[in-house]
């Protein structure tokens, strides 16, 4: 017979979140975690799922009946998406500048498809006459694309000249907006994206569990019309029309309070207002870059396509990445993260987002920075770079 556990209290540090995910979460939305479950047929559930539905629908920007969380991390809304949407034998479109395209290109694999390549380095969006290219050369199914780049620190333009590429060979487009929902200009409809999908703990500030997603008409069609079923029964997105649909019939049990935490998060995204909100997050985010730049820093990106989200920091030379990571988490209880993939060494990972995207926690983040470089013997100028966020934030 085993040994009862001794096991203490939970009592997790409190850590001020500046990474690339998860964000500091709103007070408000840990209080709607806390309260009282109901059945996930409950017809009080039943009515918080309509409103949780119309919020992401402002998030969106779009009027998608099909726009549903998805129970599970931003992943699971990735993989519901490529694995319903991409048949066996289907051509999928992959990017290859950054690695959440390479994490598309492996779903699509999985899910049967004939994965094509359209290229562009690392830290860098795609270029409309390229993504226009590789449609002529191979003719794809469907093409996916990173709008936010959270391994590079990197956003997508042109989005409307890409998608529109794609559709002149008939392509549906899905979306990786992880780290845009909520904090990046994002315009689903306008822009003529096919399908999308999300995280809730990047710019929404909601703790992992249900994860947005939409698709359009002519992408849920395709969903409906497939020869073989999804290969995945949880995701299988023609069943959960089921639940999420009229029907309201049961499919699985719906993570009941990650639904109640996101609806709140939702809620603070329209009480703000979707356009400030995007406002808000290029100027404090702006504050930091300026901080950064003055510091001797840099950001790896191109100023046309930073991203406010999240940060690209240049490491500086001489500098281990992981002893500065670590010594802000020891000193000052803030978690910045190391690069990714082609990026690994060469940049800290410093988001903005959310509840996170507040002037405090950029002049804590320089701060640490300063301290940090100096302890271990950095040239860097951290008076020069508080001034400048200051300067910035006025």
């Amino acid at each position: 017979m085993q040994e009862t556990p001794d096991v203490g209290e939970l009592s997790p540090p409190q850590r001020t979140l500046m990474g690339p995910g998860p964000s500091p979460v709103h007070p408000r939305v840990l209080k709607a975690m806390s309260t009282p479950l109901v059945g996930h047929l409950d017809p009080s559930f039943v009515e918080i799922m309509d409103e949780t539905q119309e919020l992401l629908r402002y998030a969106f920007q779009t009027d998608n009946q099909w726009t549903i969380p998805v129970s599970g991390t931003g992943s699971a809304a990735m993989e519901a998406a490529i694995g319903n949407l991409v048949e066996p034998g289907d051509t999928f479109l992959a990017p290859t500048n950054g690695y959440f395209g390479d994490r598309m290109a492996e779903m699509a694999r999985r899910a049967g498809g004939d994965v094509v390549r359209v290229g562009a380095p690392w830290g860098e969006p795609l270029d409309p006459d390229d993504v226009a290219d590789a449609c002529e050369e191979f003719d794809p199914d469907v093409f996916g694309f990173v709008h936010a780049e959270t391994s590079t620190g990197a956003k997508q333009t042109n989005v409307p000249a890409i998608t529109a590429a794609a559709h002149e060979h008939d392509a549906l487009v899905v979306a990786d907006t992880v780290t845009s929902l909520g904090g990046v200009e994002l315009r689903v409809d306008d822009w003529n994206i096919d399908a999308a999908y999300s995280g809730p703990q990047k710019c929404l500030s909601c703790p992992p569990g249900a994860s947005p997603l939409t698709l359009n008409d002519r992408a849920m069609d395709k969903v409906l019309d497939r020869d073989a079923p999804a290969r995945s029964w949880y995701l299988d997105l023609s069943l959960l029309e089921g639940y999420w649909g009229d029907e309201r019939a049961y499919h699985h049990t719906a993570p009941i309070s990650n639904v109640y935490a996101l609806r709140e998060a939702l809620r603070l995204v329209a009480e703000e207002g979707i356009e400030e909100r995007w406002a808000r997050h290029e100027r404090v985010a702006g504050a930091l870059k300026a901080g950064v730049e003055a510091m001797g820093l840099g950001l790896n990106p191109e100023p046309d396509y930073w991203l406010p989200s999240l940060n690209a920091v240049r490491v500086p030379d001489g500098v281990d990445d992981g002893a500065v990571i670590d010594y802000v988490l020891e000193h000052y209880d803030l978690e910045i993260a190391s690069g990714l993939g082609d990026l690994e060494g060469d940049i800290f990972r410093i988001g903005c987002m959310g509840h996170g995207a507040r002037p405090e926690n950029v002049t804590l983040v320089l701060a640490a920075l300063a301290d940090a470089f100096d302890a271990l013997g950095a040239d860097v100028d951290g008076a020069a770079g508080m001034a400048a966020a200051r300067e910035q934030l006025r």
